[in-house]
């Protein structure tokens, strides 16, 4: 009665139907451009927030624009930079637009690639979920995820390693084994660690269809023949050097990488910082409940669906036994992953309920709006949570919007110290330090790094003696005197038990400048010239 009172007397019934379809429709094709839309603007308004690492690869790749080659240091071909393809990719960028400015160059394409990701991230959820619903709200807090914006203005390939394994996680659930092919080679030729959830999709194409992949295996090496053949002539390896530096480099407890995955996955919204912490083993559990009801009704409804359910546990489980330094973007790749799961979770507990009041009180009022608005009320407190973490106003870097853990004081610190060696540095001068990304970048010395990413003899080194750890990384005394240079610049923390006492780098060094700060409970920023 009530649509039949908006239709105009002029108007024909089949003419208002189609109108009040097109109007009902509208509404749902503008929804994925609205999340396109928002992780646009997550990732642009923050403004440029590099962090140490993204410098590395930027110098890699100005390098190669400058036609030095594929290298940190000139005439010395090692490889430094876990991510061959986002380099490439912005030589590539800074060619097309004649640009040099890498950091700006990597924030325009990670915004790119962030709403990509979004965009598949929705697309993937609702063909595992069958329903717009959870689709919906996955995308939108993986939109606003500090995980995933600070990274992207982190200048970090992080958005475009997710993006690749979403890719091939439909690809594998849309059964197209070439497209899936083709992204599990640029995925790898991107981060190493995409390998975890390529392994789950590759033994389920080989147990689902039960003969060799020969083809799809043909087309990965195709994809992956031209950096292999160039990395082995080129670098000695197409692998890089930095996962074993800093394998042997850093020291842990053995259950540092397993604790703090549990953490991460108790929290995924942050809601460390709105819920007493006794409560945090509560949420672990509830989401854990919802991931496998989520994952359960997903490999019902298809089978092939096993590895991703399974992706976000794999991660935890191989992580947790290598048990590396757990840096910040490490922890990103499996959470738009989680978060398809929970609020897939979400659904379909809020559908059962709903049918299962529908059936004891046979009411038609509990309908199929109910469950969307239980995935509302969900999606609104954990919305909450995620803004919560974001600052309007941080204390450091631009001033505009940012998610909290979009820290990047080390870096303005290690910017400082740059420019005071630079004022006063030769050209063929050697600058020495633990952390290389934005002294590297700004200076454009040559660098002899103390963990061994571009310096492989560092890496002898280590193990290093354990009475020199103050915290999870230290810098020996004979290191630096092997590597004989010019500069140092380190935190005070990294060589208060080891390189500072020793007399024969007190002989050999002194400190021509401090700059203040507690960063990881240490003494200042030190920078060393030569004795003279």
């Amino acid at each position: 009665m009530v649509r039949d009172a908006i239709v105009s007397d002029s108007q024909p019934a089949s003419s208002s139907s189609s109108t009040c379809q097109a109007l009902h429709l509208r509404p749902g094709r503008l929804l994925v451009p609205a999340l396109l839309l928002v992780a646009l603007a997550a990732r642009l308004i923050p403004g440029e927030r590099p962090i140490d690492d993204a410098y590395i690869t930027f110098r890699y790749a100005r390098d190669l624009v400058d036609g030095v080659g594929f290298v940190y240091n000139p005439g010395e071909p090692v490889l430094g930079t876990t991510t061959p393809l986002y380099t490439i990719l912005l030589t590539g960028l800074s060619i097309a637009t004649r640009s040099r400015d890498f950091p700006q160059l990597a924030v325009a394409a990670n915004a790119f690639f962030g709403a990509l990701s979004v965009g598949l991230l929705y697309a993937l959820a609702r063909r595992l979920t069958g329903h717009p619903a959870p689709a919906v709200a996955a995308a939108l807090l993986w939109a606003l995820a500090p995980f995933s914006v600070t990274f992207a203005v982190g200048g970090m390939e992080t958005d475009l390693a997710i993006g690749l394994l979403l890719a091939a996680a439909l690809a594998h659930a849309s059964g197209r084994h070439i497209t899936l092919a083709i992204v599990s080679a640029l995925a790898l030729l991107t981060r190493p660690d995409t390998a975890i959830l390529l392994g789950l999709l590759w033994i389920d194409q080989l147990l689902s269809r039960r003969r060799l992949l020969w083809r799809e295996a043909l087309v990965a090496f195709a994809v992956l023949a031209p950096w292999l053949a160039f990395g082995t002539i080129y670098f000695g390896s197409p692998l890089t050097t930095s996962m074993g530096a800093k394998a042997d480099a850093y020291r842990l407890p053995s259950s540092a990488a397993l604790v703090r995955l549990l953490q991460h996955y108790a929290t995924p919204f942050f809601e460390q910082l709105v819920i007493p912490v006794l409560l945090i083993a509560a949420t672990f559990v509830l989401y854990a409940g919802l991931s496998f009801l989520a994952g359960r009704r997903a490999i019902q409804r298809d089978h092939r669906a096993w590895p991703i359910v399974a992706y976000p546990l794999a991660y935890l489980a191989v992580f947790a036994i290598a048990n590396p330094l757990l840096f910040r973007w490490y922890l990103s790749p499996p959470l738009p992953f989680y978060f398809l799961l929970i609020t897939g979770g979400v659904w379909a507990l809020a559908v059962d309920l709903t049918r299962a009041l529908t059936l004891r009180t046979r009411s038609q009022r509990a309908s199929a709006r109910a469950p969307v608005m239980i995935l509302i009320l969900f999606t609104t407190v954990a919305l909450g949570c995620t803004l919560n973490s974001w600052e309007m106003h941080p204390n450091h870097g631009p001033d505009r919007p940012a998610p909290e853990m979009a820290w990047f004081e080390l870096e303005l610190l290690y910017s400082e110290a740059a420019d005071f060696v630079l004022a006063s540095a030769q050209p063929d001068d050697t600058l020495c330090a633990g952390d290389i990304g934005v002294l590297g970048y700004r200076t454009g010395l040559r660098i002899v790094d103390t963990v061994g990413l571009v310096t492989p003899e560092s890496s002898s080194h280590y193990p290093a003696d354990p009475a020199l750890y103050v915290t999870n990384y230290a810098i020996p005394a004979d290191l630096v005197a092997s590597l004989n240079p010019d500069y140092i610049v380190i935190l005070e923390v990294y060589g208060r038990l080891g390189l500072l006492p020793d007399r024969q780098f007190r002989d050999s060094y002194v400190v021509v400048e401090r700059i203040e700060t507690d960063i990881y409970g240490s003494d200042g920023m030190l920078i060393f010239g030569r004795a003279r």
